[in-house]
């Protein structure tokens, strides 16, 4: 018997795979330069996100999202970063973060509140990081001190994603900081709570139309109905919601690699030296053929981590590995596919230019490629 390829779809996962990549191209492609060079996304960007039931994937139909599985949230996340990764992190911290965590640690009330509200509309951000807890993530300053039914949170987060579209922020504060990691919190902040403010857009290398920010909390009273998961376990939420999230990461640096490995492809075969096409050169078919090989390594690693996932069995040490490789394959592939074009890679109106730059980032969010490493050490005993 021949054992399927992890690859190997379902004719409903082929399907979406060809929606989600239709509308990339339609839509999407027309817009990212620009997007790049305004730092900002288009305005109807997201609105079509939601409209192609994008953005609540893994939500239930019966509180309007797609029911559908995480594995094909990674789908979605791959196909759109194939043409834009800054879109891709939008989809993907909707979904293997915010909703993630809200399926799996918020109470019947919060799920049919929340989960409604970010399959129908609404954008969510996820705000850990702070100017003094980044891999260190729990060495938490901002505060939430209880008054009475209700917490008042203040503090600063940064480098937060989706930070300026969004309306629903699980912001993590500590409510004993003598406590450690066991005082830590997770909230749900609305946009437009008093005392609650986005004052400042971070410029960045890379994935610029996808808006990172600063945010602030003066005081921000949050109702208790708002603690998502339990007081003082705020930690595991983080955990357990950035270990599915590296998934998440692994897909948009596959997607972004195969997109970068696809316009050098084409150029090689256009683009003529010597009297001949580049591609008939051994050299060019060469680092193409690493290029195709480090594609392929790192979406099998990525597919059998989300397909763990899905399955209910552990993946922790899968989804390090599927970040760690497919992060470092694709600012690899990026580089090499940029240099294939010579001279006018290095130019903005080069596509190979815009994967270059977004690809840096995958070795830093949501756990840096030394902490990968770490995680999969530890693991290994």
């Amino acid at each position: 018997m021949v054992r399927p390829a992890l690859t190997d779809l379902s004719e409903e996962e082929r399907l979406f795979r060809t929606t989600v990549r239709a509308f990339a191209e339609e839509r999407l492609r027309p817009l990212a330069a620009e997007m790049d060079r305004e730092g900002k996304l288009h305005p109807e960007v997201v609105t079509w996100l939601f409209e192609l039931g994008l953005m609540g994937i893994e939500v239930s139909e019966s509180w309007g999202g797609a029911g559908a599985t995480f594995f094909i949230s990674v789908l979605a996340i791959e196909e759109l970063a194939r043409v834009d990764p800054s879109v891709a992190v939008v989809c993907d911290v909707q979904n293997t973060l915010v909703i993630n965590a809200v399926r799996k640690f918020g109470n019947s009330e919060q799920q049919k509140r929340l989960l409604g509200k970010l399959a129908g509309g609404s954008v969510g951000a996820y705000a850990l990081s702070e100017a003094g807890s980044g891999s260190d993530a729990f060495a938490l300053a901002c505060r939430a001190e209880a008054r009475g039914s209700d917490f008042a949170v203040t503090g600063r987060k940064l480098w937060v994603t989706n930070g300026g579209e969004a309306e629903l922020f699980l912001v993590f504060a500590t409510v004993d900081p003598g406590a450690g990691y066991k005082g830590i919190t997770c909230f749900v902040v609305e946009r437009g709570m008093a005392g609650f403010s986005v004052p400042r857009k971070e410029d960045k290398l890379g994935i610029r139309a996808s808006s990172t920010c600063e945010l602030v909390f003066d005081g921000v009273v949050v109702p208790r109905a708002n603690v998502l998961g339990v007081v003082g376990k705020g930690y595991k939420v983080a955990i357990e919601t950035l270990n599915a999230g590296r998934i998440g990461i692994a897909g948009q640096m596959v997607g972004l690699a195969q997109g970068a490995f696809e316009g050098a492809l084409a150029y090689v075969q256009q683009r003529e030296q010597f009297g001949h096409k580049i591609a008939e050169f051994q050299a060019v078919r060469h680092r193409l053929a690493r290029a195709a090989i480090d594609i392929e390594a790192a979406r099998l690693l990525t597919y059998n981590a989300a397909r763990l996932h899905d399955a209910g069995q552990s993946f922790v040490r899968e989804a390090a590995m599927a970040k760690w490789f497919a992060s470092d394959a694709a600012e690899r592939v990026a580089s090499e596919c940029l240099e294939l074009y010579g001279g006018v890679g290095f130019t903005k109106e080069c596509p190979a230019e815009k994967f270059l730059r977004d690809a840096k980032i995958g070795k830093i969010y949501e756990g840096t490629s030394f902490v990968q490493l770490d995680t999969i050490a530890r693991l290994l005993f």
